[in-house]
C-alpha cells in the first residue's frame, strides 16, 4: 500500500478564505451566516475569494457548537402523486439554497402511529423544523398535538391554502366568461387539505356569480379516479338540467375523466368543458390539452423554509396563474 501523498493541495478553508480577503476568520463567518451588518464591499471581497479558492461549506462542522442543526425535517405521505412529489422537489431545492440539509420521513397519512413514529425519528435527528407536504388534516393536527417543541408548517398552508382557493376562482371566472352557468365539480379527498382549500374556493367564486353547483364528485387525485366517475358525469351531462363544465381538482383525475367520457362518446369540450390543477408536465400533451391552474410551488418552498428558519420577512410566492387550453370551451347552445 502507498503512502498518502502529503504534498497534494488540501482544500481550502475559512483561514484561506480570511486571508485572500484580507479579512479576519470571524468577518468570514459572518459572512456565510449571512448577517446583515457588514459592509457591501467587504462581504464582496468575501464572496470573491470563496469562489476563487473553489471553497466549500461544511455545514456539519458550522454546524458543531450550536444549537442548530442546519437540517429541516420534512414528512410526506403519498409521495407517488404529481402534486406531493413536485413540491418535495421544491422544498429540498429551496432547504439547499438556504444552506440546509433535508431529512425525508414517510408515512401512511392515515396511520397516527408512523406519522408519530417520523415525528420522532426526525427529533432525534436534532431537526430545526418540520414542513409536511401534502398533509391530511388529521396529519397536521396529530403532530401539532404531540407538541414536538420546534415549528411544524404545511406547504400550502396558511396563505397558501388560500393561493390554492384563489385558483380555483381563476377557473370559475374562465368558465362563466365562455358562457356556462351549470359547473359541477369532481374534488379530492375531504381529509387533505388542498383539496379542502380548492372545493373552499369553487364554492366561493361560484357564490360570487350567484351559483351553486350542480353536482360535485370525490375522488382519490389519480386518474383511475376519475375514469371511475366518468360514466356517472356523463348521464349527468345528459340530463338538460347537467352540468356543461366540470372543475376537476387535479390534473390526473382530469386525464382519466377525459379519458372515460370519450369511451362513452361525451366529447370535451363539445359535450363538457373539464378544467384540472397543478399543470403538470404532461397536462399540454393531454387530448384535448388540459386547461389548469399552475402554482409557485418553489416559491411556496422558499416561503416555507424561510418561516421555518424564522425569517421575519419570508419571500411571497408569486400568485396563481389560469393556463387556458382546448378543454374548455364555450357550452353549445
Amino acid at each position: 500500500m502507498s503512502e498518502p501523498d502529503d504534498t497534494s493541495p488540501r482544500p481550502a478553508g475559512v483561514r484561506e478564505v480570511a486571508a485572500h480577503a484580507g479579512v479576519s476568520t470571524q468577518t468570514v463567518s459572518r459572512v456565510l451566516n449571512g448577517h446583515a451588518n457588514i459592509r457591501s464591499s467587504t462581504r464582496q471581497r468575501v464572496l470573491e475569494a470563496i469562489e476563487a479558492l473553489g471553497y466549500r461549506v461544511n455545514n456539519a462542522a458550522r454546524s458543531l457548537g450550536t444549537r442548530e442543526s442546519r437540517t429541516i425535517g420534512l414528512i410526506a405521505s403519498d409521495a407517488a402523486l404529481y402534486g406531493p412529489s413536485a413540491g418535495i422537489a421544491a422544498v429540498e431545492a429551496a432547504a439547499r439554497a438556504a444552506g440546509r440539509w433535508v431529512a425525508a420521513a414517510y408515512a401512511p397519512a392515515e396511520d397516527e402511529a408512523s406519522m408519530l413514529a417520523a415525528l420522532e425519528h426526525l427529533r432525534a435527528q436534532g431537526v430545526d423544523g418540520i414542513l409536511l407536504v401534502a398533509p391530511h388534516a388529521r396529519t397536521l393536527q396529530t403532530l401539532v398535538a404531540a407538541d414536538p417543541g420546534l415549528p411544524v408548517i404545511a406547504l400550502h398552508g396558511g396563505s397558501g391554502a388560500d393561493r390554492q382557493a384563489a385558483g380555483v376562482g381563476l377557473v370559475v371566472d374562465h368558465l362563466v366568461r365562455l358562457g356556462h352557468r351549470r359547473i359541477a365539480e369532481l374534488a379530492g379527498p375531504d381529509d387533505w387539505l388542498e383539496a379542502a382549500a380548492r372545493s373552499r374556493g369553487l364554492r366561493w367564486a361560484l357564490t360570487t356569480h350567484d351559483l351553486t353547483a350542480v353536482g360535485r364528485w370525490e375522488g382519490d387525485w389519480s386518474a383511475a379516479a376519475g375514469h371511475v366517475h366518468a360514466e356517472e358525469i356523463a348521464a349527468a351531462v345528459a340530463r338538460d338540467d347537467g352540468p356543461t363544465a366540470i372543475v376537476v381538482a387535479n390534473d390526473q383525475m382530469a386525464l382519466g375523466l377525459i379519458a372515460g367520457l370519450r369511451s362513452l362518446g361525451v366529447e370535451v369540450p363539445g359535450d363538457v368543458s373539464v378544467s384540472g390543477f397543478d399543470d403538470n408536465p404532461d397536462a399540454a400533451f393531454y387530448r384535448p390539452a388540459l386547461t389548469t391552474v399552475r402554482l409557485d410551488i418553489a416559491g411556496e418552498a422558499r416561503q416555507c423554509v424561510g418561516a421555518v428558519l424564522g425569517d421575519l420577512e419570508p419571500p411571497t410566492p408569486e400568485g396563481p396563474e389560469l393556463i387556458p387550453r382546448a378543454s374548455t370551451a364555450a357550452p353549445r347552445s
